[in-house]
Protein backbone atom coordinates (compact mmCIF):
# COMPACT_ATOMS: atom_id res chain seq x y z
CA UNK A 1 0.00 0.00 0.00
CA UNK A 2 1.53 3.10 -1.08
CA UNK A 3 2.02 5.92 2.11
CA UNK A 4 -0.17 8.92 2.44
CA UNK A 5 0.75 11.84 4.48
CA UNK A 6 -1.49 13.88 6.49
CA UNK A 7 -0.52 17.52 7.78
CA UNK A 8 -3.75 18.68 9.82
CA UNK A 9 -3.80 22.37 11.26
CA UNK A 10 -4.74 22.37 14.95
CA UNK A 11 -7.79 24.64 16.08
CA UNK A 12 -9.69 24.75 19.15
CA UNK A 13 -12.75 23.97 17.88
CA UNK A 14 -12.36 22.38 13.83
CA UNK A 15 -9.19 20.80 12.06
CA UNK A 16 -7.83 21.08 8.67
CA UNK A 17 -6.71 18.61 6.72
CA UNK A 18 -4.61 17.93 3.49
CA UNK A 19 -3.44 14.78 1.85
CA UNK A 20 -0.73 13.88 -0.58
CA UNK A 21 0.75 11.19 -2.09
CA UNK A 22 4.74 10.52 -1.55
CA UNK A 23 5.09 11.95 -4.62
CA UNK A 24 3.13 15.24 -4.28
CA UNK A 25 0.00 14.74 -5.52
CA UNK A 26 -3.09 16.26 -3.42
CA UNK A 27 -5.24 13.40 -2.84
CA UNK A 28 -7.63 15.41 -0.63
CA UNK A 29 -8.56 18.09 1.92
CA UNK A 30 -11.40 18.62 4.49
CA UNK A 31 -12.52 20.30 7.87
CA UNK A 32 -13.37 17.99 10.25
CA UNK A 33 -14.83 19.22 13.86
CA UNK A 34 -12.67 18.94 17.16
CA UNK A 35 -15.45 16.13 18.08
CA UNK A 36 -15.95 11.99 17.55
CA UNK A 37 -17.90 12.69 14.59
CA UNK A 38 -14.45 14.73 13.15
CA UNK A 39 -12.50 11.63 13.78
CA UNK A 40 -14.90 9.75 12.11
CA UNK A 41 -14.71 11.86 9.19
CA UNK A 42 -11.40 11.78 8.98
CA UNK A 43 -10.95 8.19 9.22
CA UNK A 44 -13.34 7.57 6.61
CA UNK A 45 -11.10 9.96 4.59
CA UNK A 46 -7.70 7.77 5.02
CA UNK A 47 -9.85 4.41 4.24
CA UNK A 48 -11.14 6.35 1.33
CA UNK A 49 -7.75 6.04 -0.34
CA UNK A 50 -6.50 3.15 1.12
CA UNK A 51 -5.06 4.50 4.02
CA UNK A 52 -4.78 3.21 7.09
CA UNK A 53 -2.43 1.84 10.53
CA UNK A 54 1.41 1.66 8.97
CA UNK A 55 0.58 3.72 5.84
CA UNK A 56 -0.51 6.79 7.24
CA UNK A 57 1.82 9.69 8.76
CA UNK A 58 0.62 12.75 10.32
CA UNK A 59 2.35 15.96 11.00
CA UNK A 60 0.65 18.35 13.39
CA UNK A 61 1.49 21.26 15.72
CA UNK A 62 0.95 19.70 19.01
CA UNK A 63 1.54 16.66 20.55
CA UNK A 64 -1.58 16.35 23.02
CA UNK A 65 -5.10 16.49 22.87
CA UNK A 66 -7.88 14.10 22.25
CA UNK A 67 -7.58 14.27 18.91
CA UNK A 68 -3.58 13.40 18.75
CA UNK A 69 -4.59 10.35 21.40
CA UNK A 70 -7.06 9.00 19.18
CA UNK A 71 -4.66 8.98 16.27
CA UNK A 72 -2.35 7.14 18.40
CA UNK A 73 -4.63 4.82 19.64
CA UNK A 74 -5.54 4.17 16.10
CA UNK A 75 -2.06 3.46 15.02
CA UNK A 76 -1.18 5.83 12.88
CA UNK A 77 2.70 7.54 12.84
CA UNK A 78 2.25 11.03 14.21
CA UNK A 79 4.95 13.85 13.81
CA UNK A 80 4.78 16.96 16.16
CA UNK A 81 6.07 19.84 14.60
CA UNK A 82 7.35 22.88 16.06
CA UNK A 83 5.60 25.51 14.92
CA UNK A 84 8.40 27.80 14.79
CA UNK A 85 9.39 25.29 11.77
CA UNK A 86 6.31 24.97 10.51
CA UNK A 87 6.78 29.10 10.17
CA UNK A 88 9.98 28.60 8.15
CA UNK A 89 8.75 26.14 6.14
CA UNK A 90 5.47 28.32 5.30
CA UNK A 91 8.18 30.32 3.35
CA UNK A 92 9.09 28.33 1.21
CA UNK A 93 5.45 27.98 -0.25
CA UNK A 94 3.41 31.49 0.47
CA UNK A 95 6.49 34.72 -0.11
CA UNK A 96 3.58 37.26 0.57
CA UNK A 97 3.25 35.92 4.03
CA UNK A 98 0.03 34.54 3.82
CA UNK A 99 -2.00 31.87 6.10
CA UNK A 100 -4.86 29.84 6.65
CA UNK A 101 -5.24 27.12 8.35
CA UNK A 102 -5.78 24.93 5.00
CA UNK A 103 -2.65 26.03 3.43
CA UNK A 104 -1.13 25.10 7.02
CA UNK A 105 -1.92 21.68 6.56
CA UNK A 106 -0.37 21.65 3.39
CA UNK A 107 2.92 22.95 4.24
CA UNK A 108 2.87 20.26 7.36
CA UNK A 109 1.94 17.17 5.01
CA UNK A 110 5.08 18.47 2.70
CA UNK A 111 7.17 19.07 5.70
CA UNK A 112 6.77 15.05 6.15
CA UNK A 113 7.01 14.16 2.37
CA UNK A 114 10.73 16.20 1.94
CA UNK A 115 11.71 15.74 5.58
CA UNK A 116 10.47 12.98 7.44
CA UNK A 117 13.96 11.45 8.66
CA UNK A 118 14.76 14.68 10.54
CA UNK A 119 11.64 14.79 12.81
CA UNK A 120 11.12 11.74 14.95
CA UNK A 121 7.67 10.89 15.49
CA UNK A 122 6.01 11.03 19.22
CA UNK A 123 7.54 8.61 21.78
CA UNK A 124 5.34 5.10 22.11
CA UNK A 125 5.63 5.27 25.47
CA UNK A 126 3.70 3.66 28.03
CA UNK A 127 0.43 4.76 29.53
CA UNK A 128 1.95 4.54 32.87
CA UNK A 129 4.25 6.86 31.79
CA UNK A 130 1.80 9.39 30.04
CA UNK A 131 -0.27 9.42 33.45
CA UNK A 132 3.48 10.36 35.59
CA UNK A 133 3.75 12.83 32.99
CA UNK A 134 0.09 14.44 33.75
CA UNK A 135 0.76 14.55 37.31
CA UNK A 136 4.39 15.47 37.65
CA UNK A 137 3.42 18.44 35.18
CA UNK A 138 0.09 19.27 37.16
CA UNK A 139 2.33 19.26 40.42
CA UNK A 140 4.70 21.58 39.10
CA UNK A 141 2.02 24.01 37.73
CA UNK A 142 0.58 24.20 40.98
CA UNK A 143 3.57 24.73 42.56
CA UNK A 144 4.33 27.24 40.43
CA UNK A 145 0.88 29.06 40.56
CA UNK A 146 1.37 28.99 44.54
CA UNK A 147 4.74 30.94 44.56
CA UNK A 148 2.26 33.40 41.98
CA UNK A 149 0.06 33.91 45.03
CA UNK A 150 2.97 33.51 47.70
CA UNK A 151 4.75 36.60 46.07
CA UNK A 152 1.42 38.64 46.24
CA UNK A 153 0.62 38.11 49.62
CA UNK A 154 4.31 38.65 50.43
CA UNK A 155 4.31 42.30 48.31
CA UNK A 156 0.54 42.88 50.19
CA UNK A 157 1.84 41.94 53.86
CA UNK A 158 5.21 43.94 53.62
CA UNK A 159 2.81 47.77 52.60
CA UNK A 160 1.44 46.54 56.13
CA UNK A 161 1.96 44.12 58.41
CA UNK A 162 5.98 43.46 58.31
CA UNK A 163 5.50 41.46 61.64
CA UNK A 164 3.91 38.79 59.75
CA UNK A 165 6.93 38.35 56.95
CA UNK A 166 9.52 38.33 60.12
CA UNK A 167 7.54 35.91 62.16
CA UNK A 168 7.39 33.50 58.81
CA UNK A 169 10.39 32.42 56.59
CA UNK A 170 8.54 30.39 54.64
CA UNK A 171 5.14 32.32 54.11
CA UNK A 172 3.52 27.95 52.55
CA UNK A 173 4.13 26.31 55.70
CA UNK A 174 0.63 25.45 57.86
CA UNK A 175 1.71 27.32 60.58
CA UNK A 176 2.00 30.61 58.73
CA UNK A 177 -1.12 30.02 56.81
CA UNK A 178 -2.91 29.27 60.38
CA UNK A 179 -1.80 31.79 62.60
CA UNK A 180 -2.17 34.55 59.48
CA UNK A 181 -5.60 33.27 58.57
CA UNK A 182 -6.53 33.81 62.85
CA UNK A 183 -4.88 36.68 62.11
CA UNK A 184 -4.43 39.12 59.04
CA UNK A 185 -3.86 42.16 60.32
CA UNK A 186 -1.32 43.42 62.36
CA UNK A 187 -4.10 44.85 65.42
CA UNK A 188 -5.02 41.13 65.51
CA UNK A 189 -1.60 39.64 65.90
CA UNK A 190 -1.52 42.11 68.61
CA UNK A 191 -4.42 40.60 70.65
CA UNK A 192 -3.19 37.47 70.39
CA UNK A 193 -2.07 35.62 73.54
CA UNK A 194 0.40 33.28 74.28
CA UNK A 195 -2.84 30.90 74.81
CA UNK A 196 -4.51 31.45 71.71
CA UNK A 197 -1.14 30.99 69.60
CA UNK A 198 -0.69 27.62 71.47
CA UNK A 199 -3.83 26.79 70.08
CA UNK A 200 -2.99 27.71 66.78
CA UNK A 201 0.09 26.01 66.76
CA UNK A 202 -1.56 23.18 68.00
CA UNK A 203 -4.13 23.09 64.68
CA UNK A 204 -1.38 24.12 62.35
CA UNK A 205 0.49 20.36 64.08
CA UNK A 206 3.28 22.06 65.33
CA UNK A 207 2.25 21.02 68.67
CA UNK A 208 1.95 22.96 72.00
CA UNK A 209 5.24 24.86 71.42
CA UNK A 210 5.53 27.33 74.52
CA UNK A 211 8.88 28.66 72.80
CA UNK A 212 7.33 29.32 69.59
CA UNK A 213 4.03 31.01 70.82
CA UNK A 214 6.64 33.48 73.24
CA UNK A 215 8.26 34.44 69.83
CA UNK A 216 5.35 34.95 67.71
CA UNK A 217 3.98 36.75 70.62
CA UNK A 218 7.26 39.21 70.95
CA UNK A 219 6.98 39.69 66.95
CA UNK A 220 3.24 40.37 67.13
CA UNK A 221 3.99 43.11 69.79
CA UNK A 222 6.54 44.57 68.58
CA UNK A 223 6.36 48.36 67.80
CA UNK A 224 5.64 48.50 63.74
CA UNK A 225 4.48 51.23 61.07
CA UNK A 226 0.79 51.07 61.04
CA UNK A 227 -1.68 51.64 57.51
CA UNK A 228 -4.65 53.71 59.03
CA UNK A 229 -7.14 51.40 60.68
CA UNK A 230 -9.72 51.40 57.61
CA UNK A 231 -7.07 50.62 55.40
CA UNK A 232 -5.35 48.04 57.31
CA UNK A 233 -8.42 45.98 57.36
CA UNK A 234 -9.21 46.24 53.59
CA UNK A 235 -5.67 44.94 53.35
CA UNK A 236 -6.39 42.23 55.98
CA UNK A 237 -9.44 41.59 53.59
CA UNK A 238 -7.63 41.17 50.92
CA UNK A 239 -5.04 39.06 52.39
CA UNK A 240 -7.23 36.70 53.59
CA UNK A 241 -8.28 36.19 50.60
CA UNK A 242 -4.90 35.18 49.27
CA UNK A 243 -4.37 33.24 51.87
CA UNK A 244 -7.50 30.80 51.44
CA UNK A 245 -5.91 30.32 47.65
CA UNK A 246 -2.90 29.40 49.22
CA UNK A 247 -4.18 27.23 51.98
CA UNK A 248 -5.99 24.98 49.24
CA UNK A 249 -3.66 24.79 46.72
CA UNK A 250 -1.52 23.71 49.61
CA UNK A 251 -4.06 20.70 50.07
CA UNK A 252 -3.90 20.09 46.13
CA UNK A 253 -0.16 19.80 45.85
CA UNK A 254 -0.54 17.20 49.24
CA UNK A 255 -3.40 15.39 47.13
CA UNK A 256 -0.91 15.18 43.64
CA UNK A 257 2.11 14.08 45.32
CA UNK A 258 0.38 11.06 46.84
CA UNK A 259 -1.08 10.31 43.65
CA UNK A 260 2.37 10.26 42.07
CA UNK A 261 3.94 8.46 44.82
CA UNK A 262 1.26 5.67 43.91
CA UNK A 263 1.57 6.00 40.38
CA UNK A 264 5.72 6.12 40.59
CA UNK A 265 6.18 2.81 41.71
CA UNK A 266 4.78 0.74 38.91
CA UNK A 267 6.82 1.56 36.32
CA UNK A 268 9.87 -1.11 35.90
CA UNK A 269 12.31 1.77 35.94
CA UNK A 270 11.30 3.25 39.07
CA UNK A 271 14.10 1.47 41.38
CA UNK A 272 17.05 2.71 39.01
CA UNK A 273 15.39 6.93 39.13
CA UNK A 274 15.11 5.75 43.05
CA UNK A 275 18.94 5.17 42.93
CA UNK A 276 20.55 8.43 41.25
CA UNK A 277 21.41 11.18 43.86
CA UNK A 278 18.87 13.74 45.06
CA UNK A 279 16.36 12.24 42.65
CA UNK A 280 13.30 12.85 45.77
CA UNK A 281 9.71 11.13 45.51
CA UNK A 282 8.63 14.45 43.16
CA UNK A 283 11.92 14.94 41.21
CA UNK A 284 12.00 11.58 39.98
CA UNK A 285 8.45 11.77 39.17
CA UNK A 286 9.22 14.88 36.91
CA UNK A 287 12.29 13.87 35.20
CA UNK A 288 10.96 10.39 33.71
CA UNK A 289 7.61 11.92 33.38
CA UNK A 290 9.81 14.27 30.95
CA UNK A 291 11.75 11.75 28.82
CA UNK A 292 9.36 8.62 28.93
CA UNK A 293 10.15 5.51 28.92
CA UNK A 294 10.84 4.76 24.99
CA UNK A 295 14.14 4.02 25.14
CA UNK A 296 14.17 4.63 21.11
CA UNK A 297 13.94 7.67 21.60
CA UNK A 298 17.27 8.51 23.28
CA UNK A 299 20.00 6.95 21.22
CA UNK A 300 22.39 8.53 23.27
CA UNK A 301 23.41 10.75 26.13
CA UNK A 302 23.69 13.67 23.83
CA UNK A 303 20.32 14.02 22.53
CA UNK A 304 19.15 13.51 26.67
CA UNK A 305 20.96 16.58 27.34
CA UNK A 306 20.23 18.46 24.54
CA UNK A 307 16.35 18.43 25.57
CA UNK A 308 16.71 18.91 28.87
CA UNK A 309 19.09 21.94 28.09
CA UNK A 310 22.17 21.17 29.82
CA UNK A 311 23.98 20.81 27.04
CA UNK A 312 25.20 24.02 25.16
CA UNK A 313 25.03 25.43 21.72
CA UNK A 314 27.15 26.59 19.01
CA UNK A 315 27.33 29.30 17.32
CA UNK A 316 29.92 29.85 14.76
CA UNK A 317 30.63 31.80 11.49
CA UNK A 318 33.87 32.41 10.08
CA UNK A 319 36.51 33.12 13.53
CA UNK A 320 33.47 33.98 15.68
CA UNK A 321 32.98 31.10 18.34
CA UNK A 322 30.32 31.21 20.41
CA UNK A 323 29.00 28.55 23.13
CA UNK A 324 26.10 29.61 24.58
CA UNK A 325 23.41 27.95 27.37
CA UNK A 326 20.64 26.39 25.24
CA UNK A 327 17.46 28.05 25.07
CA UNK A 328 15.58 25.87 23.14
CA UNK A 329 14.93 23.35 25.47
CA UNK A 330 12.13 21.78 27.50
CA UNK A 331 11.70 23.88 29.93
CA UNK A 332 9.94 21.94 32.62
CA UNK A 333 12.79 19.46 31.98
CA UNK A 334 15.78 21.83 32.52
CA UNK A 335 13.76 23.30 35.99
CA UNK A 336 13.38 19.62 37.33
CA UNK A 337 17.21 18.57 36.42
CA UNK A 338 18.63 22.14 37.82
CA UNK A 339 17.06 21.43 40.92
CA UNK A 340 18.26 17.25 40.69
CA UNK A 341 21.82 19.02 40.29
CA UNK A 342 21.47 21.44 43.17
CA UNK A 343 20.09 18.87 45.52
CA UNK A 344 22.17 16.64 44.40
CA UNK A 345 25.52 18.72 46.09
CA UNK A 346 24.42 18.07 49.59
CA UNK A 347 23.96 14.04 49.13
CA UNK A 348 27.03 13.27 46.33
CA UNK A 349 30.40 13.67 47.26
CA UNK A 350 31.42 13.26 43.86
CA UNK A 351 28.30 15.69 42.19
CA UNK A 352 29.85 18.22 44.91
CA UNK A 353 33.81 17.76 44.02
CA UNK A 354 32.70 18.14 39.92
CA UNK A 355 30.52 21.42 40.92
CA UNK A 356 33.51 22.51 43.03
CA UNK A 357 36.14 22.02 40.14
CA UNK A 358 33.59 23.46 38.05
CA UNK A 359 33.87 26.81 40.23
CA UNK A 360 38.07 26.26 40.16
CA UNK A 361 37.87 26.52 36.57
CA UNK A 362 36.26 29.77 36.43
CA UNK A 363 32.89 28.61 35.79
CA UNK A 364 29.85 30.34 37.31
CA UNK A 365 27.21 28.80 39.86
CA UNK A 366 24.52 28.02 37.02
CA UNK A 367 27.06 27.03 34.43
CA UNK A 368 28.28 24.70 37.05
CA UNK A 369 25.08 23.51 37.93
CA UNK A 370 24.86 22.94 34.36
CA UNK A 371 27.77 21.11 34.00
CA UNK A 372 26.76 18.89 36.94
CA UNK A 373 23.63 18.27 35.30
CA UNK A 374 24.93 17.18 32.14
CA UNK A 375 26.85 14.57 34.01
CA UNK A 376 24.35 13.42 35.98
CA UNK A 377 21.52 13.09 32.74
CA UNK A 378 24.25 11.24 31.20
CA UNK A 379 25.20 8.76 34.27
CA UNK A 380 20.88 8.02 34.00
CA UNK A 381 21.30 7.53 30.58
CA UNK A 382 23.66 4.89 31.51
CA UNK A 383 21.58 3.43 34.08
CA UNK A 384 18.44 3.17 32.10
CA UNK A 385 20.30 1.49 28.86
CA UNK A 386 22.02 -1.25 30.83
CA UNK A 387 19.36 -1.85 33.24
CA UNK A 388 21.84 -1.16 36.16
CA UNK A 389 21.02 1.04 39.65
CA UNK A 390 23.07 4.15 40.52
CA UNK A 391 26.54 3.40 41.91
CA UNK A 392 28.63 6.54 43.44
CA UNK A 393 32.03 5.22 42.99
CA UNK A 394 31.42 3.70 39.47
CA UNK A 395 29.87 7.18 38.21
CA UNK A 396 32.84 9.11 39.33
CA UNK A 397 35.83 7.62 38.95
CA UNK A 398 36.27 8.77 34.61
CA UNK A 399 39.21 11.49 34.31
CA UNK A 400 37.02 12.88 32.52
CA UNK A 401 36.29 14.86 35.93
CA UNK A 402 38.80 16.81 35.59
CA UNK A 403 37.65 20.78 34.31
CA UNK A 404 38.84 22.13 31.31
CA UNK A 405 38.88 25.97 31.29
CA UNK A 406 35.65 27.93 31.31
CA UNK A 407 33.64 28.42 28.53
CA UNK A 408 32.07 31.78 27.28
CA UNK A 409 28.70 30.31 28.82
CA UNK A 410 29.92 30.16 31.59
CA UNK A 411 28.09 33.39 32.86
Amino acid sequence: MEEILCGIDWASDHHDVALFDAEGARLGRRRISDDAAGLGELAALFAAHGGGPGTVKIAIETGRGLLVASLRAAGHEICAINPKAVDRYRDRHHLARGKSGAADAMVLAHILRTGAHLHRPLAAGSVQAQAIEVLARAHQDLIWSRQHEVNRLRSLLAGYYPAALAAFGDLTTRTAMTVLAAAPTPAQAARLTTGDLLDLLAAAGRGRRRSEARRLAAVFAAPQMRQPTEVEQAMGDAAAAIITTITAMNTAVTALQQRIDANFEQPPDAAIYHSMPALGSILSARVPGEFGDDRTRWPDPASRRAYAGSAPITRASGKKRLVLARSIRNKRLCDATRWWAFAALSVSPGARAHYDQRRAAGDGHEAALRRLASKLTGQLHHCLQHRVPYDEATAWLQPANQPSPASPAAA
